[in-house]
């Protein structure tokens, strides 16, 4: 008889003491009581326990199914025999023999299973186990290098896809056994420690050096706008100001930097500005003494055909004196002018030069004696030719020629020193 027979035949399994409203279930040969319902009737006792057998047959059927459909054996294993204990002392109504025999049926079928899957089940246990080893261990490889010089965008991106692949590795792989587990995780865990630690003491460094780099830069503000009152004359302390501002370092984001670098550049811009406007006068102001200068240059040109050294000397003296009266010119011109200047005076010094050449008494001491030896040699040179066109021999007439030119060069070259 099936199930359905029973909840529509509910006396072949179950009965209901009138007296008493006990309600009892027929196992074999045996009875036992399930409960008792005594303000009721006998169909609606019957039809609260057959409800709860209807109840208990579901989850047999479902524990089947799960058999069926690949469900871990040892699971089911394990599910069946916590079943078998409740169909016994179950308090319902039916046929409560063949659940227990549908419940020992599965164990025939799993039994083989349970050792397969068990085999199946350790593989991927040490498969799993393998998998986090290699996550710990390329946490740990991380953590052995030398941090103080590492790139922490590269290395935060690192250990980030470990973690993620821990964790997808912990949602969707096999339960590893707790002490396994743990042991691995105090390996990735304190491995990450170790990173993380050494990342924030770097950042706390970097955060550190930009405090002190802002602390510096503040202060070099201070000192250049504290320059202004100074305007042009304030300019090179302003350099040497910039030099130090090279030297300070960063001061944190760009956006923080660059904001500290335009308040420290508009002190300068002040005092540049101010220099510009001074120039301006000054050119307006010296245009005038411009004017007068390239009037004595034009006049002082003139010198440079001068050959008397004394009338030179004199002629450059007067435009001097003059020269200096005349004043600043315009600062772009300064060049121009006082290299047309220093180009007649060279022309006036080399005069001067060339007279002490020609009048130093030592030199013409030297001068007199080897020109009277070079005059004596020639004159030997003049008689021996002579005496060597007599005898008529070519050979003597042409040495005697060849030194003579020799010696009147030289004595040329002595009167042009």
């Amino acid at each position: 008889m099936t199930s359905n027979d029973q909840s529509t035949a509910p006396a072949s399994w179950g009965r209901v003491d009138e007296t008493t409203g006990a309600v009892f279930v027929r196992i074999g040969d045996t009875e036992r009581q399930v409960g008792e319902y005594p303000d009721a009737s006998a169909e609606e006792a019957l039809g609260y326990y057959i409800r709860k057998f209807t109840e208990l047959e579901g989850t047999v059927t479902l524990l089947e199914q799960r058999a069926r459909g690949g469900a871990p054996a040892a699971d089911v294993a394990k599910a069946s025999k916590n079943l078998l204990g409740l169909i016994e002392k179950a308090n319902a109504v039916g046929d409560l023999a063949s659940l227990t025999a549908r419940v020992e049926a599965l164990g025939g079928v799993i039994a083989g299973k349970v050792e397969e899957q068990s085999e199946a089940h350790k593989a991927e246990i040490e498969a799993a186990v393998a998998e986090r080893t290699a996550i710990a261990e390329a946490a740990e490889e991380i953590a052995a290098r030398d941090l103080t010089k590492v790139q922490w965008t590269s290395v935060g991106a690192e250990m980030d896809a470990l973690f993620k692949r821990w964790q997808e590795h912990q949602a969707s792989g096999p339960r590893l056994p707790k002490s396994t587990a743990d042991a691995l995780w105090k390996r990735f865990s304190a491995a990450r420690s170790t990173v993380d630690a050494a990342r924030r003491a770097f950042f706390h460094q970097i955060d550190s050096a930009h405090k002190d780099a802002r602390g510096a830069k503040e202060a070099l503000i201070a000192k250049a706008e504290a320059l202004g009152p100074k305007g042009s004359d304030g300019i090179p302390a302003y350099r040497l100001l910039v030099e130090e501002w090279k030297q300070a370092g960063r001061a944190g984001k760009k956006s923080q930097d660059d904001a500290l670098w335009d308040r420290f550049k508009a002190a300068g811009d002040a005092l540049y500005a101010a220099k510009k406007e001074q120039i301006a006068a000054e050119h307006t102001e010296f245009s005038a003494n411009l004017e007068t200068k390239l009037a004595l240059l034009a006049e002082a040109e003139g010198i440079l055909r001068v050959t008397d050294r004394k009338q030179a000397r004199e002629l450059l003296s007067d435009v001097q004196r003059r020269w200096e009266k005349a004043g600043k010119v315009p600062r772009e011109q300064v060049k121009p002018v006082e290299d047309r200047l220093r180009k007649v005076e060279a022309h006036v010094r080399k005069l001067d030069e060339d007279h002490w050449h020609r009048t130093d008494p030592s030199r013409v001491e030297r001068y007199e004696g080897f020109a009277g030896q070079l005059q004596d040699s020639i004159a030997k040179l003049e008689n021996e030719l002579a005496a060597a066109e007599q005898s008529g021999d070519k050979r003597k007439i042409e040495d005697a020629k060849k030194a003579l030119d020799t010696q009147k060069a030289w004595l040329a070259a002595v009167k042009q020193g």
